[in-house]
């Protein structure tokens, strides 16, 4: 089955959230005030390699698309899994292009899917206010307003746990939310998107035993020297992590350790496709298997 998201029209939530049930989702969109965009740090849009990414085209989208399983059962806790992308994309896109959806559906976790909106369509890593203090956590809040809205949560339902995945220039926004971010967060999962803001992600592992941190790196997506920075790190601290090739993954592993660097012969942008998304929901301690 194939899995269109493309959607459109966006919604609103003070407009009444409208959804559109495909296969075994409900998918839909709304507007957030809490997403990276628009910023004043892009008031004038960004330059990159000398080419103007205008804040009307790449800086105005606060459009969050909502991603829940039709039997999601969910009346007094929800936990939500935040995916953000990458470099020259936007949230429709990452969806269909990484089959982020369908991956999703084929893990059979009962929880929520959500991908905010950062630049969209542009070169940049830049968070907006998603790098400011307890931004995020009113993101969440206008997540769980739209899924009670559309009744597909409890109305006291609050959040659980919290997951964050992210391709490439991800890692920027992903290392301010569980810095500034104001909301508890269990695991990160980056794909080939370890660039910088390793002291972060360090500081984080070693706050709580209880964090998950996954790192798939490659030899050509630019993350090859961080990540070894990274791994000396948490050597020099007396981290236990597992570092092993993709090709010598066995999915249980990512139950036996809580630290992962994982070496892939993929491509950059092959790096998500078609099952390492998938394999790390169905793993994960955090995500409950849905009914």
């Amino acid at each position: 089955m194939r899995y269109l998201f493309s959607l459109a029209i966006l919604f609103c939530i003070s407009s009444g959230v409208a959804a559109q049930q495909v296969g075994d989702v409900i998918a839909f969109h709304i507007f957030s005030s809490h997403t990276s965009f628009p910023d004043t740090g892009r008031a004038k849009g960004h330059v990159y390699d000398h080419v103007l990414y205008t804040a009307a085209e790449h800086y105005q989208d606060s459009t969050v698309l909502i991603i829940a399983p039709k039997n999601l059962d969910a009346k007094k806790q929800v936990d939500l899994v935040f995916w953000f992308h990458g470099w020259r994309n936007n949230v429709d896109n990452a969806a269909k292009r990484y089959e982020l959806t369908k991956q999703f559906i084929d893990a059979h976790r009962n929880a929520v899917l959500i991908l905010a909106e950062t630049a969209r369509d542009a070169p940049d890593s830049y968070g907006g206010k998603l790098e400011n203090q307890d931004v995020f956590k009113g993101l969440v809040t206008d997540v769980l307003a739209g899924l009670k809205n559309k009744g597909l949560i409890g109305q006291k339902c609050v959040a659980g746990h919290i997951l964050l995945g992210g391709h490439s220039g991800a890692y920027r926004v992903m290392a301010s939310i569980i810095k500034n971010g104001g909301m508890p967060v269990d695991e990160i999962m980056l794909f080939d998107a370890l660039y910088a803001e390793t002291d972060i992600f360090t500081d984080w592992i070693k706050a709580d035993r209880a964090h998950r941190f996954i790192n798939l790196f490659t030899d050509q997506g630019g993350t090859l020297d961080e990540t070894h920075a990274m791994i000396k790190l948490l050597g020099d601290a007396d981290v236990n992590y597992l570092q092993l090739e993709e090709n010598d993954l066995v999915p249980a592993q990512y139950r036996s350790q809580r630290v992962f660097f994982i070496h892939s012969l993929k491509q950059h942008d092959d790096i998500v496709n078609p099952d390492n998304f998938r394999i790390m929901l169905e793993n994960t301690p955090f995500l409950k298997a849905s009914k």
